[in-house]
């Protein structure tokens, strides 16, 4: 009986996450950022991502990406957002699981990592689908962006990680 009370509790703790994930998003598609460079966002939805990571599981963490991406892409986006979100957003979680398994980096850098490697991942999705290499002379831009958001995502998720965490580990 005690097995399936912390089952459910974690269940909820990861729905709970995903809703997080969504509603960020949400609030991230209705900021006006407009620095002159398409595409640049803060990536607050990886918050979740990098406190799931830390305090569940990666499977749990994978699923939370998986979930906020088709979630954010049928209901904010079209088929074009999805599969760049899909691409930078697994190549990010791919990243982002190796590093935190091997331990040789902070919760930031791991953050930092996901962020530059979200944006990598699009690229190269944009030049399969473009058909162009010319696409490459974006990313310098795209890793400074990258850095900033990974390292504003990385602050905010070890906040959490440090002040909430073990409060969700206990359900």
């Amino acid at each position: 009986m005690e097995k399936k009370k912390v089952n459910t509790k974690k269940i909820s703790g990861i729905g709970l996450m995903i809703a997080l994930a969504f509603v960020l998003s949400y609030i991230e598609s209705m900021m006006p950022i407009n620095i002159g460079i398409p595409g640049i966002k803060p990536g607050f939805s990886n918050i979740v991502v990098i406190f799931s990571l830390y305090v569940y599981s990666p499977l749990a963490a994978f699923g939370i990406a998986i979930v906020r991406i088709i979630l954010v892409g049928l209901t904010f986006g079209n088929f074009a957002s999805l599969m760049y979100s899909f691409a930078g957003g697994m190549l990010s979680f791919v990243i982002m699981y190796v590093l935190r398994r091997l331990d040789l980096f902070s919760v930031n850098g791991v953050s930092v990592a996901g962020g530059v490697s979200h944006n990598i991942g699009q690229i190269i999705v944009a030049m399969l689908v473009l058909k162009t290499k010319l696409l490459i002379y974006y990313l310098p831009a795209l890793i400074i962006s990258g850095t900033i958001a990974g390292i504003v995502v990385g602050i905010a998720g070890g906040l959490l990680i440090k002040r909430i965490g073990r409060y969700m580990n206990e359900m």
